[in-house]
């Protein structure tokens, strides 16, 4: 199976802003950004959506919600607000098959998303 951009990003194969890393974990700013402030933070096992995921990833799972709001802090966004966002399969809008959560903030969010 081919690798999905995510997994290149991971590998250092093509370029990224990266703004936080663990040894499970990578965040990094979205390439087309739908607000000021718009990065994604993923696993750097891959899973191809969150529907896929085990229920014995539940600590990974933990450390990626908690790896956005910590990003999010970083980044100045808990005192305005942000919203958190995972796309599941393609009607969900997901268009990477790689599990992956979006953080968006930096301006007033409408509800609900276009």
């Amino acid at each position: 199976m081919s690798k999905s951009i995510f997994e290149k990003i991971i590998d250092r194969e093509i370029p990224a802003q990266i703004i936080h890393e663990t040894s499970e974990l990578l965040a990094f700013r979205d390439i087309n950004p739908q607000a000021p402030v718009h990065f994604l933070v993923i696993p750097k096992k891959r899973f191809h959506r969150i529907a896929e995921v085990p229920a014995e990833e539940n600590v990974l799972l933990g450390n990626l919600l908690l790896a956005a709001a910590a990003v999010a802090r970083q980044e100045g966004l808990e005192s305005g607000g942000y919203r958190i966002v995972i796309n599941n399969g393609i009607n969900g809008g997901e268009t990477v098959p790689h599990l992956h959560v979006h953080v968006l903030g930096g301006r007033a969010l409408q509800w609900p998303p276009g």
